[in-house]
């Protein structure tokens, strides 16, 4: 009996610091936030105290927008700094290029991103950022890594098409969004690493855990960004925290696991085909620099690629397939535009429409690209970004950075800002991005999908390749109605934008 009383005697004294612990830190954040709201310097309007964002997690980016409305540059108020945030195309430019050097991802995001992506490129500053920077220009670069990429989108589409075509046969219910990642995970794998998964036959248990503890760690940690109690959360193992280091476990056994096996194929010269996949090459740089080139080192870059080659393409397809839904006349003019594109009036199997698919004809279909791009100009992957002020600054609207400060600025809520993009911002309307019938781009401090300056992103023409074969691929053989024509998407609030209970709908064959 005295153990279980002692053991009840820890746990309730665990659970009382726990509560002191967050009371007091509630009070720490309002004290703070009344102290700015009074403050007489000439920073961003205060919309609240950080903690606001706890309240409304599950609409966290419209929530954003609906502050960025009232006025573009604003802040909320955290115990130690304030979160800026900006919708200001003036503001974004001078962050992402023209003082590039003070907005890093700095140690507070860092911190917040570390047990999920390590030093991968996308939660690293400085040296090691370059060093990932250089590399992977270098392989985005080659004509060798575009071919084959462009090979493994055509397989990856057949079986996309195969699996859709037996749901439709039979009538079911697909889930077009779990289909998209499945995919898209196969391809990264396969291009980056040299790896079969073949995740979208479901024959492959380990990669289908591994995607769930990779989506479900992703949406976790980007809740430590409202929730400032979850370093004591963690130290404790409780809640969200333990969660998060049960998948952590999980996508790091799948990850050492491909390590291994890659350094084992190299060993024996058994690569795919004697091609270096992007993988192999930082392998390789690994053995001439064992000590930074680590395991710990290769698994997190490993999983950057991850979250660039499979949710960026994946939640922007299944945003797109639900606008077309929404929109069934631009569906049917992307369609006509993908056989216009191929020249054929006649329905032909799939090697057949593949073999037409060339680069030649992908580039005909402007049309297509233009509604991809409205697509994330409403829906784009990266909702919100963060910097950090490494030094005090002044923006270009005037407005007084703290070092120390987090500085943020908001690609869902520019999309919807009427300031930038008209009265018609909400509307998706792939046409704004025509002229005369051709894709005119906009600047990328405005459609801010894919960054800017030094860091924008090295997959840009990559995702777009993926997505336009996949999207056309499937436009070709079916036409697609929502199961639910009435109900709203919503989406998972997440370092990435996925569609929060994934895409439910109909496939109906073409005739």
């Amino acid at each position: 009996m005295g153990f279980y009383e002692s053991a009840i005697s820890l746990i309730l004294a665990s659970v009382g610091a726990v509560i002191l612990g967050v009371t007091g830190l509630v009070g720490v954040i309002f004290a703070s936030y009344v102290i700015q709201v009074y403050s007489k310097d000439h920073r961003p309007p205060v919309a609240g105290p950080i903690f606001y964002q706890l309240l409304n997690f599950n609409k966290l980016f419209d929530y954003l927008a609906y502050h960025a409305n009232n006025n573009i540059t604003f802040r909320m108020i955290t115990p130690t700094h304030s979160e800026i945030y900006t919708a200001d195309p003036v503001n974004v430019e001078y962050i992402l290029k023209t003082n590039f050097s003070n907005y890093g991802k700095g140690s507070y995001n860092i911190g917040i991103l570390y047990d999920l992506l390590g030093e991968g490129i996308f939660a690293v500053d400085g040296d090691k950022w370059r060093h990932q920077r250089k590399l992977a220009s270098h392989e985005f670069s080659t004509r060798v890594l575009r071919d084959f990429s462009t090979t493994v989108f055509h397989k990856n589409a057949v079986k996309l098409v195969s699996h859709i075509s037996k749901a439709a046969t039979a009538k079911e219910v697909i889930n077009l969004q779990d289909l998209f990642m499945k995919s898209t995970l196969d391809s990264i794998f396969k291009v980056g690493f040299g790896v079969d998964l073949d995740t979208l036959s479901g024959s492959d248990e380990s990669s289908n855990r591994f995607m769930k503890a990779f989506d479900d760690s992703n949406s976790l940690v980007f809740w430590r960004y409202a929730d400032l109690s979850w370093r004591i959360k963690r130290y404790f193992n409780i809640g969200f925290e333990a969660s998060l280091r049960k998948n952590i476990i999980v996508i790091d056994n799948f990850v050492y696991d491909l390590i291994q096996r890659k350094r084992e194929q190299m060993k024996i010269g058994k690569l795919d085909g004697g091609k270096e996949d992007i993988l192999s090459r930082f392998l390789i740089e690994s053995n001439t620099d064992p000590e930074n080139m680590t395991d710990k080192y290769l698994r997190d870059i490993t999983l950057s690629f991850v979250i660039a080659g499979k949710d960026t393409s994946a939640g922007t397809l299944t945003w797109f397939f639900y606008m077309l839904c929404k929109h069934p006349l631009i569906q049917e003019k992307v369609a006509q535009e993908v056989r216009a594109a191929i020249k054929t009036e006649s329905n032909l199997c799939t090697d057949e429409f593949h073999d037409r698919l060339t680069e030649a004809a992908l580039d005909k279909m402007q049309y297509l690209h233009a509604a991809l791009t409205e697509t994330l100009r409403l829906y784009p992957a990266v909702p919100v970004d963060g910097k950090s002020a490494a030094e005090d600054d002044i923006l270009p609207d005037g407005f007084e950075i703290k070092k120390g400060d987090g500085v943020n600025y908001m690609a869902y809520a520019m999309g919807r800002m009427a300031s930038i993009w008209g009265e018609d911002a909400e509307e998706f309307r792939p046409e704004r991005w025509l002229e005369n019938g051709v894709f005119k781009p906009e600047s990328p401090y405005i459609f801010t999908a894919f960054q800017a300056g030094p860091r924008i992103c090295l997959g840009k023409e990559f995702a777009y390749r993926q997505m336009k074969i996949l999207a056309a691929a499937i436009l070709y053989f079916f036409k697609f109605r929502l199961t639910n024509e009435e109900e709203e998407a919503t989406y998972r609030v997440m370092l990435t934008l996925h569609m929060s209970k994934g895409l439910h709908l109909y496939a109906i064959p073409r005739q």
